[in-house]
């Protein structure tokens, strides 16, 4: 017997967001002829959404999820839809939010960083984070290191919580699939490209670390500054920009690298690609990730990664990246220049990381949330 379900899709065009929703929905749409689905979302996202079968629609919904209403006219318009299972693929539950339903939670940040408020506000936030979790069917953790923060810091009883993990968008796993020799130097030639550089992808928010990225930046190129080949190495940051950030600013100007770190923002798919398989190295020294979505991208492009040695990046990388302290500056440099000049060692970093990025799939993930589907339309029978 089919059930119906809706997948909350209105953050489809976020950054790691909408990689997710995106690409757990067109695999779903591979692997599942027979359950009915609806996707809630924007009416500028129907082109994000097309060429999935004919048991997916899409219901156009135009409230954001942080408008307070959002709270009572979500539920009503899911109870219009009369689905047998909703699915929000963020932990932003509307405090109505009709059952049953499961709820994705990608890692704590919203807690743990960045939040600026009276001890009320965060105390209500808190409240409503745990409680959309502890009245869910099921919590979907993206990694085991997410799944014991929601134990540890909200006191989500383990075995309420499943894990999942993500995976690389499979554009990236799919080697024929990448530019051309030739287009992709027509990319790198618009941008200028003609020098060796390090790469970072994804948004500068604190926990980021991009500061001390930076700062670590500055201490190699220094110290590589008579290197007949990486004299000239620069880091450029893709995925978001600078105006909003001023630690950054402020670090890249104490470092003196005004003229050798560029912010491009958000870039298409393609391009992006192209920036991971030319970087020298890919460097993503995060105090703390849910999952850590970026390396592995890297690592499918060939592209050897250092990274954390913290929270769920040891779990995601394995041994197939160098892993540094996040909060030691001259740490970070030392992993860098060590990938830069070790042949050997940047040979053995391409192999593993293509082997380890491959055993993350989106058919797999899709599976395994589709189970949860099942129990859970099950348990309302």
């Amino acid at each position: 017997m089919s059930s119906h379900i809706a997948i909350d899709a209105r953050r489809i065009r976020d950054f790691g967001i909408g990689t997710y929703i995106r690409s757990l929905v067109h695999a779903l749409g591979t692997i599942d002829p027979h359950n009915r689905y609806t996707l809630i979302s924007g009416a500028d996202d129907a082109r994000t959404l097309t060429g999935l079968p004919e048991n997916f629609r899409t219901a156009i919904y135009k409230r954001a999820d942080s408008d307070p209403l959002d709270h009572v006219l979500f539920p009503v318009f899911l109870r219009s839809l009369s689905p047998d299972l909703v699915h929000i693929p963020l932990n932003r539950v509307p405090y109505l939010m009709v059952q049953p339903y499961v709820v994705t939670v990608h890692d704590m940040s919203s807690l743990l960083f960045e939040f600026e408020g009276s001890e009320t506000h965060m105390k209500l936030r808190r409240y409503l984070f745990q409680r959309g979790l502890l009245r869910a069917h099921r919590v979907i953790a993206v990694s085991e290191a997410t799944r014991r923060d929601l134990h540890n810091l909200l006191g989500i009883p383990l075995e309420h919580v499943r894990r999942v993990y993500n995976a690389p968008d499979p554009g990236f796993l799919t080697y024929s699939n990448g530019a051309s020799a030739p287009d992709k130097q027509r990319i790198l030639e618009r941008y200028q490209i003609n020098y060796p550089f390090l790469l970072y992808a994804g948004n500068i928010r604190t926990h980021k670390n991009v500061p001390r990225l930076v700062e670590a930046f500055a201490v190699v190129r220094d110290q590589l500054s008579d290197h007949p080949v990486f004299k000239d190495l620069r880091l450029i940051i893709i995925g978001d920009t600078i105006s909003q950030y001023p630690s950054v600013r402020q670090a890249v100007i104490k470092s003196r690298a005004e003229a050798v770190v560029r912010f491009l923002g958000f870039v298409p798919f393609d391009t992006l690609r192209c920036f991971y398989e030319a970087a020298a190295a890919f460097v993503f020294v995060s105090r703390y990730e849910g999952f850590g979505l970026p390396p592995l991208e890297a690592m499918a492009c060939g592209t050897p990664v250092v990274t954390s040695n913290v929270s769920s990046l040891p779990e995601v990388v394995g041994d197939s990246a160098v892993q540094v302290n996040p909060e030691n500056v001259f740490e970070i440099a030392r992993g860098i220049k060590e990938v830069l000049l070790d042949d050997e060692l940047r040979a053995t970093l391409t192999r593993c990381g293509r082997e380890q990025a491959s055993r993350f799939s989106w058919e797999r993930t899709a599976r395994e949330v589709l189970e949860i589907y099942h129990e859970a339309c099950a348990s309302v029978d």
